[in-house]
């Protein structure tokens, strides 16, 4: 099958991108407004960048029914900050109910009764639950597609502090079986990373 996408609508590209690309790791971004407002919202368009400095991106959509831009967008244009929590699963329905588009008043922590902790190096909080989080700086902000809704941006950070669960960390390395992450999928549903396999790969050709 074929599928032009300039042929559908966005909310039908939307379907076969989250369809296809799968497990998207999970980011739950926390903020503050100007005034001191907590935020708290999951995004599953989130990866690294780059490591030198230590980069990572989110992509923040438009609201879908009117095309406005997210608190958490504004709040970062605003103090350009931001702390990326990584979404472990014993704390994923808290996680859920931060993806509600609520007013820019309501304090997403007591929401999903998740714990904020004050950050060492910005304003914005991290979560107490989460075992890695990162203090990150804002970057730059592109906007990708159109300006209403079905568009977005791409929101990239730097990192200036990793936050670890001392059990998590040994030599070097994360212990994913301890860290226990959940993937994003279609719809309502989500993934477990409980099995994996190893290829070993070449740095060079002989």
């Amino acid at each position: 099958m074929i599928i032009d996408p300039k042929e559908s609508s966005f909310q039908e590209n939307h379907k076969i991108m989250i369809g296809s690309i799968l497990p998207r790791p999970i980011a739950l971004v926390s903020t503050i407004s100007a005034k001191g407002k907590n935020n708290l919202a999951p995004f599953s368009y989130f990866n690294g960048v780059c490591s030198n400095p230590p980069s990572i991106m989110f992509a923040p959509s438009r609201r879908g029914y009117d095309g406005q831009t997210k608190d958490t967008l504004n709040n970062i244009k605003e103090t350009k900050e931001f702390v990326i929590n990584i979404v472990s699963e014993d704390f994923a329905k808290q996680m859920v109910l931060c993806s509600t588009d609520y007013d820019p008043n309501v304090d997403e922590f007591s929401i999903s009764e998740l714990t904020p902790i004050k950050s060492v190096k910005i304003k914005s909080s991290l979560v107490k639950e989460a075992k890695i989080s990162f203090e990150c700086e804002l970057q730059k902000i592109i906007p990708v597609g159109n300006s209403g809704p079905g568009g977005g941006f791409v929101v990239i950070g730097t990192i200036i502090l990793f936050h670890i669960d001392d059990e998590l960390y040994n030599d070097g390395y994360i212990n994913i079986e301890k860290l226990n992450p959940i993937g994003r999928l279609a719809g309502n549903n989500y993934t477990r990373v409980q099995d994996s396999f190893e290829i070993k790969r070449k740095i060079k050709p002989d």
